[in-house]
């Protein structure tokens, strides 16, 4: 398992719901869904991974083509050193909580997230410490972003679902799936979307 205490992005952008942070390497983004952290004054903010891009540094300027005459995606970078300095990849986190004074909380911190503050991944017990109780689903179905509440919902639960093992995974699922229809109750389509996807 690759060592959770390594930062692997810095914010670049920051609200009170939601922060963008940059990947310090091109081709290690975490993926959708999973459980990131930075830290604040004390605080601990835990966001979920919601999209992740890879673009151009120069605005309005794509990539091209590279590969015609390579036989690997490697060769490409390898032929072309330069790409690792003319592109970033940049990940959106919906924020889900935030640990004080050894506390988690599943709703908003009282400051957004500090830019260039280093961003981390939680490792399986982190996650399972901060999944004991369901709040956080609110803020995931209220999520706005590129990717939709339910498609965002369910990556982050299949996430969470990931770091326990056993009766604990099934048991997690059982409570999560209770929360949703509570929460959807109203909203039948939504709450079978996000069921099919968590089943599938």
């Amino acid at each position: 398992m690759p060592n959770m205490d390594i930062k692997i992005a810095e914010v670049i952008e920051t609200s009170s719901t939601s922060f963008t942070a940059q990947c310090y390497d091109l081709n290690a983004s975490p993926p959708l869904g999973s459980l990131i952290k930075t830290n604040f004054d004390g605080v601990t903010i835990y966001a979920a991974v919601g999209h992740v891009s890879t673009t151009s540094l120069e605005p309005g300027r794509r990539p091209v083509a590279r590969g015609k005459d390579e036989a690997t995606e490697e060769a490409v970078f390898k032929a072309n050193p330069q790409l690792e300095k003319l592109l970033r990849c940049e990940v959106n986190a919906i924020i889900v909580g935030h640990r004080l004074d050894g506390e988690i909380r599943h709703y908003l911190p009282p400051r957004p997230a500090r830019l260039h503050g280093f961003v981390l991944n939680c490792d399986d017990a982190e996650v399972r410490n901060f999944s004991q109780k369901t709040g956080f689903i609110t803020l995931l179905l209220s999520a706005q972003g590129d990717v939709s509440p339910e498609e965002m919902t369910s990556a982050v639960l299949r996430r969470i679902a990931g770091s326990y093992e056993g009766d604990e995974r099934r048991n997690f699922l059982l409570t999560s799936g209770k929360a949703l229809a509570q929460l959807l109750s109203a909203d039948y389509n939504r709450l079978k979307t996000i069921l099919e996807r968590l089943s599938a």
